[in-house]
């Protein structure tokens, strides 16, 4: 088999998330439980695998994995192997890379930069918004005070494919200092569907940016997670929902992963419609290494 590295919501090379993408005859030989042993080798936060290089249904069949289980879907690991696709099986420049995923079609768009793929854009799922958290307990989740939550807006799992917790927090001080606490976090996720809890500010590093984020993954095995457009996608439809901006669309640039070394930046465009809240993740996508498995 073949495999691809390469760095997704990075604006140049070891920043973003990682991702390993593998590609080959071989790959459609793999049971679940080799593809889950080779997702423990790589040790990314998630390992994809490209079943053929035959289209099926207008989209190639993906299958993602953690270290720990497969996911139905997520958010840089659909732009990094859409990527690896035109790059290395279609070679050519196309508009659209369709991935066919667990949870359903997800269309990935390109824009190009003198022929090289400059953002890479992934229509989400709508979002549908569940269970409301009590901040004292997502407080003490989170080693932080209740005061230091943004109560205007509330807490809560908003799933665009993968449900996340979102968190708003008033200052960069507050998303900086906070951290896990192990026990109570898993005795709160133990009953629920999200596993994951996104926090957010409007305070960044970086002036250019509008909002940033932490993503704590522990249930998967990712302490903390450099850049997850599947959350980032929540979030995005939790802003137009809530009217954070005080829009019913946002068009923002988010920062990620600078607490822990992994600068990213994503992109996200949402709007709230009578029917449903359409949501776009986009970034960009660096080639690092590329080789064989044997």
């Amino acid at each position: 088999m073949k495999f691809y590295i390469v760095d997704v919501f990075a604006e140049s090379k070891y920043a973003g998330n990682q991702l390993a993408v593998f590609t080959g005859d071989g790959v459609a030989e793999l049971s679940d439980t080799e593809m889950l042993q080779i997702a423990r080798e790589i040790n990314y936060s998630e390992t994809t695998f490209i079943l053929s290089n035959e289209m099926k249904n207008s989209g190639y069949d993906v299958r993602i994995f953690t270290p720990k289980k497969e996911l139905p879907f997520a958010g840089h690991p659909t732009l990094g192997t859409a990527y690896i696709i035109q790059q290395e099986i279609i070679k050519s420049q196309v508009e659209q890379v369709n991935l066919n995923l667990k949870v359903g079609q997800i269309p990935v768009t390109f824009n190009y930069l003198d022929k090289t793929p400059d953002i890479l854009w992934m229509r989400q799922k709508p979002p549908t918004f569940h269970q409301k958290f009590d901040p004292e307990i997502i407080a003490s989740v989170l080693n932080i005070e209740v005061d230091e939550i943004d109560l205007t807006y509330p807490i809560q799992e908003v799933s665009t494919g993968v449900p996340f917790i979102i968190v708003p927090l008033k200052t960069h001080s507050s998303l900086k200092k906070a951290k896990v606490n192990l026990d109570k976090y898993f005795e709160l996720v133990k009953n629920l569907e999200a596993q994951e809890i996104l926090i957010f500010c409007p305070e960044t590093y970086n002036k250019d940016n509008d909002l940033s984020v932490r993503v704590f993954a522990d249930s998967l095995g990712i302490p903390e997670d450099p850049a997850t457009g599947s959350a980032n996608g929540c979030l995005a439809g939790y802003l137009v929902e809530y009217l954070y901006s005080g829009k019913t669309s946002v068009n923002v640039r988010v920062e990620q992963g600078y607490e822990i070394g992994r600068p990213s930046l994503l992109l996200l465009k949402s709007q709230k419609n009578p029917e449903e809240i359409e949501v776009s993740v986009g970034g960009k996508v660096v080639m690092v290494a590329k080789g064989e498995f044997v």
